[in-house]
């Protein structure tokens, strides 16, 4: 099982992470943190990177279902998508995996949340 599902697209960097964060409401998500990981790393380090963005993504229903079934479930919340230019002309989206990343934690009714969540992440990435 992959840890994430990801989608590559011919367009513009700025309309992908538009495109992404309204996908995302569609889903019942709301973006948390934006983290600018090449501006992070060329003001903390002086390195040129790419365009690589994560987006913070919750749901806070399944959240709140995830937290009353596993209460340290909020070390893995939020719920992380990127956007990484990968070229001029090719923007890469990527999720993660929710079963793929609880796996370690044996709760059948965390199973029935992170299985739902993987559907809704997986439906954004397909709709891109």
């Amino acid at each position: 099982m992959e840890y994430y599902f990801n989608k590559t697209l011919k367009e513009d960097f700025d309309n992908v992470i538009t495109k992404v964060t309204n996908e995302l409401k569609n889903e019942g998500f709301g973006v948390l943190t934006e983290i600018n990981v090449n501006e992070t790393l060329r003001d903390k380090l002086g390195i040129d990177f790419k365009r690589y963005q994560i987006l913070g993504a919750c749901n806070p229903p399944y959240a709140h279902k995830a937290l009353e079934a596993e209460d340290k479930i909020g070390t893995m919340l939020p719920c992380n998508v990127i956007v990484q230019q990968q070229s001029d002309e090719f923007v890469e989206v990527a999720a993660i995996n929710p079963l793929a990343s609880m796996q370690a934690v044996n709760n059948e009714k965390l199973h029935k949340v992170a299985k739902d969540i993987t559907s809704k992440l997986q439906s954004v990435i397909n709709r891109l």
